[in-house]
C-alpha cells in the first residue's frame, strides 16, 4: 500500500515537470518581459528623483518655472539692457560720458536731493502715523471693516485721481481755502498745491494704505499674551509698548519704510499735477522722462535710470544693515 501510493504520477506529471517552470513567465531573466521593463523603468525613475532630493531638487521646484521666466523677461533683461544702454553715450566721449554729464550738471544732479527731500519725510510720516492706527485696529470692535475699507480705499484711487482731488480741495479756490477765508483766518489762499506740499500730500495719500497694511499684518502677529504677562507684572500699557511691542514690530517697521521709500521715491505723476516740475518738485524720474521724450537720448535716460535705482539701493542698504541690529527672534504669534 505504502509502495503504490509513493510511485503514482504525482511526482512525475506536469505539476513538477511541466511548461510551468519553461514558460514566458519562468524561464530566463526577470527583466526580459513587459512588466520586467516596466519595473525597471520606474526603478531608474525613482533613483533619479531620489539624485535630484539629495542635491535639494524637488519636482515643486519646476512651479517656479513661470515664475522665473517671469522675472527674466520682464525685470533682469530690461535692467541689463537699461545698464547697457546707459554706457553708449548718443553723442561719444566714453563709456562713462553719461553719468560724467549728469553729475556734471548742477540741474541734474540736483535732482537727487529733492527727490529724497520728498519720498524720505514721506515713507517715514507714512510708517509713523500707521503705527498707532494699526495698533488699534488689531482689536475686536464694532465697525472695524469699515474702518479699515475706508483706509484702505486711497489705493483704488490712483494718482491721476489724488491729485484732482487735491487741487479741488487745497487749491486756491478750493474748498479749505474757502473755509480759511471765509472765517477771515487768512487774507489770501494759503498755497499748498504746485509745489513741494501738493506732492507731499499726494504721497501721503497714497502711500498710507500700503503701510497700515503691512505695520497690521507685523502687528498680528505678535502674540498679545506677551504683553498680558507683563501687565501682570505691573508693566504700564506705555512700558508694554515700549518695551514688548515696539522691539518686536521693529524689523517690520524697517520693512514698510523700505516699501514705502521705494513707493514714494518712483513719483512722478503727482511731481507734474500737483507740484512744481519746473522747479522745487523736479525728480529724478522727471529728468530720465524729458531725456528720453523730450531730447530722445535714451542712452542718457537709461544712465539717469541707473542712478535713480543705485540711490535707492544705498537707502535701501542703510536700512537693512540698521534692521539687522534689531531683534530677529520668534515673536510668538501667527506671523
Amino acid at each position: 500500500m505504502s509502495t503504490t501510493t509513493s510511485s503514482g504520477p504525482a511526482n512525475s506529471g506536469p505539476a513538477n515537470s511541466g511548461p510551468a517552470n519553461s514558460g514566458p513567465a519562468g524561464s530566463g531573466p526577470a527583466g526580459s518581459g513587459p512588466a520586467g521593463s516596466g519595473l525597471a523603468g520606474s526603478g531608474q525613475a525613482l533613483n533619479w528623483r531620489h539624485r535630484l532630493a539629495e542635491r535639494g531638487v524637488d519636482r515643486r521646484l519646476w512651479l517656479l518655472l513661470p515664475a522665473t521666466v517671469f522675472v527674466l523677461v520682464l525685470f533682469i533683461y530690461p535692467f541689463l539692457y537699461g545698464l547697457s544702454l546707459s554706457f553708449q553715450p548718443m553723442n561719444g566721449g566714453g563709456v562713462l560720458a553719461n553719468y560724467s554729464k549728469f553729475f556734471s550738471d548742477a540741474y541734474q544732479r540736483d535732482t537727487i536731493a529733492t527727490t529724497l527731500k520728498i519720498a524720505l519725510p514721506a515713507a517715514l510720516l507714512n510708517v509713523l502715523a500707521a503705527v498707532p492706527i494699526a495698533f488699534r485696529m488689531r482689536g475686536r470692535f464694532r465697525g472695524k471693516r469699515l474702518m479699515t475699507t475706508l483706509l484702505v480705499v486711497p489705493i483704488t484711487l490712483g494718482t491721476v485721481l489724488t491729485a484732482q482731488g487735491l487741487l479741488n480741495f487745497l487749491g486756491p479756490t478750493g474748498w479749505f481755502n474757502r473755509v480759511l477765508m471765509g472765517l477771515h483766518l487768512t487774507e489770501g489762499p494759503v498755497r499748498l498745491t504746485n509745489n513741494y506740499w501738493g506732492v507731499f500730500f499726494s504721497l501721503i495719500i497714497t502711500g498710507f494704505p500700503f503701510a497700515f497694511l503691512l505695520v497690521l499684518s507685523y502687528l498680528s502677529g505678535i502674540d498679545p499674551t506677551l504683553e498680558r504677562a507683563a501687565a501682570t507684572l505691573g508693566a504700564s500699557r506705555s512700558q508694554r509698548f515700549r518695551r514688548i511691542t515696539l522691539p518686536l514690530l521693529a524689523p517690520g517697521l524697517a520693512t514698510t519704510f523700505l516699501l514705502t521709500f521705494v513707493l514714494a521715491f518712483s513719483v512722478f505723476p503727482s511731481a507734474v499735477l500737483v507740484g512744481n516740475p519746473a522747479g522745487s518738485t523736479r525728480v529724478i524720474s522727471l529728468a530720465a522722462y524729458q531725456a528720453a521724450y523730450e531730447q530722445y537720448d535714451y542712452s542718457y535716460a537709461s544712465a539717469i535710470a541707473m542712478i535713480m535705482g543705485a540711490v535707492e539701493l544705498v537707502v535701501v542698504a542703510i536700512v537693512l544693515v540698521w534692521r539687522a541690529r534689531l531683534y530677529t527672534g520668534s515673536t510668538g504669534g501667527k506671523g
